[in-house]
């Protein structure tokens, strides 16, 4: 039987459960990635199940998140990683050596493997015809621990490429025109699978912008196949004995099917406050720009760089705009250095930004207030960039670098009075491997670094017969983890959990936490309502973890993203939602609410699909669990640090 890509690699690594659309399976994993945000708690997590070294085939932590260091809590971070790292056998990827993504893609990428990421971005991996899934931080503990990663086996969606982009259009347009088919929710459980003769005209940094975005989708990865293009970017990282090719079978069949004509695509832009908020640039066209910064995982290969660079060389950035620049990679940073690119771009006075997630998660290069900022990064949620009321708008490379020259949103279709730079393929990289610290074989002597900011990750209580409280907060549509969890500043408590709970809500209301920690006190459990796609946007198993350790014991929202119901289910939150959508809308909050022989109701919600009765005020609401076995398990027991302690 004819087979889709997606299919073929996830078969190959199949080790629980049966091929089924819907059904769930566990895969193994080849490689994992952390980085410094999330990859502390991870590794304390890992270190909890009492191994002496990885078992996986290839496992990294990079630093790229935290390499602010305002006070000791990031620098002590970092030491543990390192030594950490150093104890267990994991690659280490010291600070200023690049981005995870970008860097995993240029050195450790492998057509045909399976790529674990503690951040959601990790599917920039099927740029190189990877299954790379991005998943809470216990998801890569179990992984690095030679243990599945389980998901419910999913559709496959075919995106088909026709003809070539035209000059000044980019892949990141192809991805917004892919956002703008399938919006940021309603697409859990579904790969999209690049196929055409399209394919052949995007380079393998192009096609990893594309599989990059497609997490804003909520998409679970997306994938390219594995071709001559393919081999020509391993060869010239040094890598082309790695190579294979890889595609679909003639005559595969597809769960849906989206058809791109590349030719007809325009500039495109993510609006605020959503990467789904499409309009063209021409639409924008004259709009006036505060902040232009290009780079992140999304946009920041050398490819990207040196565009941009060719379009600033002899040019000033307008007076109105300020500028900044994050090469993707040390291995970006030097080819730039080595043909003059950098130059070009400090001379028209772009701000050189370190290489780093930096201003993508709010670390820096905050707007002033109300300022236009156009990024060719990959997320604009309110506030995220550290100004609230900031309007962040995201765009390719080429139109970024434009505008910046002008001042206002500039179309790269029209007249600009630039050639369009038509570089050559890259032949060779700059290849430095230096900043690596790779294991050694005898550890005896090495001492895992434990700064004061640093904690065991709490353990949640079994799951209760009856679990009564209150409805601590009610919010609406599309809270990401963002909203749940606040980066840039607070980041810096991600290694301990008591500190960093203090914000959960933060921006959204600030006396939740002090409301929780006052239920726990009385004996009441607390509750979160929300509406359609909670938990969209990041990784970040701790908008999971720190609602736990304030009192958090059941999510009930319209629908929930796929990474964060699998984080809530890790932490032991057990994850509703309403049957009868309706029902969100009578909820208020501050209302009293009790489901009673809860662990009953969620085995039978699972066994039978029998709806979760839970009783708010007079009223009884039927809630729907759908959850897997492990799920069910781990809930029951309080969590999956819980259910593997128990095992040994």
């Amino acid at each position: 039987m004819a087979k889709t890509l997606t299919e073929k690699i996830l078969m190959e690594h199949l080790v629980e459960g049966d091929y089924l659309v819907g059904e769930p399976i566990g895969i193994k994993i080849d490689q994992t990635l952390t980085q410094d945000a999330t990859g502390t708690m991870a590794y304390l997590q890992f270190e909890s199940m009492g191994l002496d070294k990885v078992q996986n085939e290839l496992a990294v932590s990079y630093v790229d998140h935290n390499t602010v260091q305002v006070g000791f809590e990031n620098a002590d971070d970092h030491k543990y990683l390192q030594s950490l790292a150093a104890k267990k056998g994991i690659v280490f990827s010291r600070p200023g050596n690049g981005i995870c993504h970008q860097v995993h893609l240029e050195r450790f990428g492998a057509p045909g493997k399976t790529l674990l990421g503690s951040d959601s971005h990790t599917p920039t991996g099927g740029g190189l015809s990877m299954i790379a899934i991005g998943a809470g931080g216990l998801d890569i503990a179990v992984a690095m621990a030679g243990g599945p990663f389980h998901i419910i086996t999913p559709k496959v969606i075919e995106i088909r490429l026709t003809n070539k982009l035209r000059p000044w259009v980019s892949a990141k347009d192809v991805i917004l025109t892919v956002l703008q088919k399938f919006g940021v929710k309603g697409n859990v459980n579904c790969v999209f699978e690049y196929t055409g003769e399209g394919v052949k005209s995007l380079e393998v940094p192009e096609r990893a912008t594309i599989c990059n975005m497609g997490a804003e989708c909520g998409v679970t990865t997306s994938i390219f196949p594995s071709d001559e293009n393919t081999k020509h970017f391993l060869e010239a990282q040094e890598r082309g004995d790695l190579y294979k090719e890889l595609s679909a079978d003639e005559g595969a069949k597809y769960d849906g099917l989206f058809e791109i004509d590349l030719a007809k695509v325009e500039p495109l832009c993510s609006c605020p406050h959503s990467p789904g908020n499409i309009k063209s640039i021409e639409e924008l066209k004259g709009k006036k720009v505060d902040q232009v910064l290009i780079g992140s995982c999304t946009n920041s290969s050398y490819d990207d760089m040196r565009k941009v660079a060719y379009i600033l060389d002899g040019k000033t950035v307008n007076p109105s705009v300020s500028l900044g620049i994050a090469p993707g990679s040390r291995e970006v940073l030097l080819m730039l250095s080595e043909d003059g690119s950098l130059e070009k771009l400090i001379k028209a006075g772009a701000r050189i930004l370190e290489s780093a997630c930096g201003f993508c998660i709010g670390n820096h290069q905050s707007p002033s207030s109300k300022a236009v900022s156009l990024r060719t990064s990959n997320r604009n949620f309110e506030g995220r960039s550290g100004t609230k009321d900031a309007q962040l708008y995201l765009v390719s490379p080429e139109t970024a670098a434009l505008s910046a020259i002008t001042g206002v949103f500039t179309n790269p279709l029209d007249d600009n009075g630039i050639e369009y730079p038509n570089f050559e393929e890259v032949k060779h990289f700059t290849i430095d491997d230096s900043m690596f610290i790779f294991p050694k074989e005898d550890t005896s002597d090495v001492e895992i670094i434990r700064g004061p900011n640093i904690g065991a990750p709490p353990l949640n209580d079994p799951l209760s017969y009856n679990v009564e409280g209150a409805i601590t907060i009610k919010v609406g549509d599309k809270i990401t983890t963002d909203h749940i969890m606040p980066a840039g500043a607070r980041l810096k408590y991600r290694s301990n959990i008591p500190a960093y709970s203090e914000f959960v809500f933060e921006n959204v209301d600030s006396t939740f936490a002090t409301r929780c920690k006052e239920n726990k006190e009385k004996g009441k459990n607390n509750f979160i309502v929300a509406g359609a796609s909670y938990g969209q946007g990041s990784s970040r198993e701790h908008a999971a973890i720190c609602p736990m350790y304030l009192g958090v014991k059941v999510v009930l929202a319209v629908s929930i993203e796929r990474i964060h119901q699998n984080n809530l289910c890790n932490f032991g939150i057990v994850p509703l939602t309403f049957i009868n959508e309706e029902d969100y809308n009578s909820i208020e909050e501050g209302e009293s609410i009790l489901i009673e022989d809860l662990p009953d109701q969620i085995t039978m919600a699972h066994l039978e699909d029998n709806p979760v009765i839970v009783n708010i005020g007079n009223r009884h609401i039927k809630m729907r669990c759908d959850i897997t076995k492990d799920q069910l398990d781990m809930l029951i027991e309080g969590g999956l640090l819980n259910v593997l302690k128990n095992k040994k």
